[in-house]
């Protein structure tokens, strides 16, 4: 059995050129299979130059900034790009009512000025390897999923800490690959002295707000700048006002020389999660239940943030990050299910699933989306109550608090979570059945008849009272919700793993690339504007024209700064370049990734997806599918004429 795994991960290794254009996410140490179908494209590089363990490469250039997002090397001196919404938080902790970074945006005049940001850290990867055979070691057919996943972590664990022994920030994950089918290892050095060097205004880096996010045409101009630091060998380091800014293997050059319809584009960086091989019961869970329901709670939780917000200066930079983050995913459900239902994706993946069950009758593949089709009506209403815990009363910070988790109080304003209490605690009661809330609960909603203001009350003037309400709700969360969700995900997992297995033997012809793990990968394509409806087309290319047409002080997504105004009064501006559009295939973690053009020259930061195509987590079509990025030229020109912050491009290197 464990032979036969093994060499069914060797074979998904394999790519061939069947693929819809300019789609997958490709593991740059495997990039060798891919590179004659980019350089058929227009790249001009080898696949070394992408990935090498052997010399610097461009993935030295490339790090996972945060948690959550990509940045790239633009100096031999540590310089960062990334985007202006992933260092949000960090400019919003360094932000007051005096110093109000997010309002006027931040640059340091000198190293001496960068701010330090305690707990952010950047990780290069060093190299990445098949380690399947490894990792399924002592593996055999009689064991259970448990059995198979406790001998997983334990080979997993093994493996990491005999990389990590290393030391010097060497940090190790084995990631699963096409549902357990294969596994790699990911060695990364991880740096902990990372500081803010530059930040536009919000009114430029977050140009057009929750209004635009996810929007074509943009004009957003979402870019943040910092600058990693090392101890003297250049090794990771924590802050030291000794330390000194780190010198990579490898940084991006910039080109300044544009981009028109047709060049081609490569993203090299870390997205966060895709689900490309899903059964049709997954997605029309997707879009018939968990997006729209979703996408009301949060639409309950941004109305009350705002009302506060926009009564007080305090309360919008208190709230300003926590905001973001919510609607964030918000706007994206809206145009992930509206994609879903106009591509009709439920009834095109029932009908390949129908092709793939007459083709493996007889096999060891029969019945499987069968299998899923049922596997999914159990799990679907215990997961509809696990999501609803984390969007309503998991959502509440007095039961955030409550249940041991850290609230800030520099970023809590008390009304707002008392109004997102009763609001939430009335959606988790009507929503779900009783057998899905703790006993607590339904004692105390029967003590309040009903009345979850009285209960507010209660629970925000006595600790113990938000304590008690607090532990019930994560204590049957975490006994009674999370284990069957976990069951039944598992035994949802375990038929993935053959199903992918069938798919990949009965469409020997495609390439499948792994779904995103935020782990780094490679995507390309070319510049490309994008039809959305009849009768309208969109062009690839925003200007600064864009963004006076749109300016209007009394409204504050829109508000530019006068510095703005007057740079473009003064004219020869009109045609200077902001976001372009590709069709590289990107998601969530992709945010701050480099784009390179054909000569792997910087030409952009990637930031957003285009509204109509974000359901290409689930499926890319390359007519409507568009990832937006910030043409760096823009950023070039902000730095200069907004930050009078031109002395950096001393230590930048351009390539035309």
């Amino acid at each position: 059995m464990k032979r036969r795994l093994v060499a069914a991960a060797l074979l998904l290794c394999m790519t061939a050129p069947l693929l819809k254009a300019d789609e997958g996410m490709w593991l740059p140490a495997l990039i060798s299979q891919r590179i004659e179908d980019m350089q058929a494209k227009g790249f001009k590089l080898s696949a070394e130059d992408i990935y090498s363990v052997n010399q610097a490469s461009l993935k030295d250039a490339v790090v996972l900034f945060g948690s959550g997002c990509t940045g790239e090397l633009v100096s031999d001196q540590g310089l960062l790009f990334t985007n202006h919404h992933c260092g949000y938080s960090y400019i919003q902790k360094h932000s007051s009512v005096e110093h109000d970074y997010l309002k006027d945006g931040f640059w340091a005049l000198s190293q001496a000025d960068e701010l330090p940001n305690p707990g952010l850290t950047v990780r290069f990867l060093e190299r990445m390897e098949d380690v399947t055979a490894i990792i399924l070691k002592g593996y055999k057919s009689k064991m259970t999923e448990d059995q198979r996943q406790a001998l997983v972590k334990k080979n997993a664990d093994k493996l990491k800490a005999q990389v990590e022994k290393e030391g010097n920030g060497i940090k190790a994950s084995v990631e699963a690959l096409y549902y357990g089918n294969q596994y790699f290892l990911f060695v990364f050095r991880e740096y902990r002295d990372v500081r803010l060097v530059g930040a536009p205004p919000s009114s430029i880096g977050k140009f057009g707000g929750e209004t635009d996010n996810w929007m074509w045409p943009r004009h957003t101009g979402d870019f943040s700048i910092f600058r990693i630091y090392a101890g003297p060998d250049n090794l990771p380091a924590d802050y030291s006002a000794d330390n000194v800014p780190y010198q990579p293997k490898r940084f991006m050059k910039i080109s300044t020389a544009g981009v028109k319809e047709g060049d081609f584009t490569f993203v090299y960086g870390c997205p966060g999660s895709t689900q490309e091989y899903v059964h049709s019961e997954a997605v029309r869970y997707i879009q018939d239940v968990s997006d729209p329901e979703k996408i009301a709670l949060r639409t309950t939780r941004l109305g009350i943030m705002k009302k506060y917000m926009d009564q007080s200066q305090a309360v919008r930079i208190q709230y300003s990050s926590k905001y973001a983050s919510v609607a964030n995913a918000w706007k994206k459900w809206q145009g992930e299910e509206k994609g879903l239902r106009k591509n009709r994706v439920v009834p095109v993946k029932q009908d390949y699933e129908a092709r793939f069950e007459e083709w493996a009758r007889g096999t060891r593949y029969a019945w499987l989306t069968e299998m899923l089709s049922n596997l999914y009506a159990q799990r679907n209403p215990i997961y509809r109550a696990y999501e609803y815990y984390n969007e309503t009363v998991r959502a509440v910070e007095k039961i955030q608090k409550g249940m041991g988790r850290y609230v800030n109080p520099k970023d809590y304003y008390q009304p707002i979570d008392e109004e997102i209490f009763v609001a939430m605690m009335e959606a988790f009661d009507k929503a779900l059945d009783d057998q899905y809330k703790p006993a607590y609960f339904l004692e105390k909603r029967e003590e309040y008849n009903g009345d979850m203001v009285a209960w507010k009350n209660a629970v925000f003037a006595n600790d113990d009272e938000a304590k008690a309400l607090a532990v019930a709700l994560d204590k049957h969360y975490a006994q009674e919700i999370v284990p069957k969700v976990k069951e039944l995900s598992q035994a949802i997992t375990l038929r993935y793993r053959d199903y992918m297995q069938g798919q990949m033997e009965f469409e020997p012809g495609k390439a499948f690339y792994p779904d995103a793990n935020l782990t780094l990968r490679v995507a390309y394509g070319h510049v490309e504007g994008y039809s959305p409806a009849d009768a309208i087309y969109y062009r690839p290319v925003s200007t600064l024209k864009g963004i006076i047409d749109k300016d209007n002080p009394d409204i504050f997504d829109y508000n530019i700064p006068q510095v703005l105004r007057d740079i473009y009064a003064r004219g020869g501006f009109e045609s200077q370049p902001v976001c372009f559009l590709a069709t590289n295939h990107t998601t969530g973690g992709n945010s701050g990734s480099p784009v390179l053009n054909a000569d792997g020259n910087l030409i952009g930061i990637n930031f957003d997806r285009v509204w109509e195509g974000t359901m290409s987590d689930l499926v890319f079509d390359p007519e409507i599918c568009r990832n937006i990025s910030l043409d760096v030229r823009y950023l070039l020109f902000i730095i200069k004429e907004v930050g009078h912050a031109g002395y950096l491009f001393d230590e930048m290197e351009f390539a035309d």
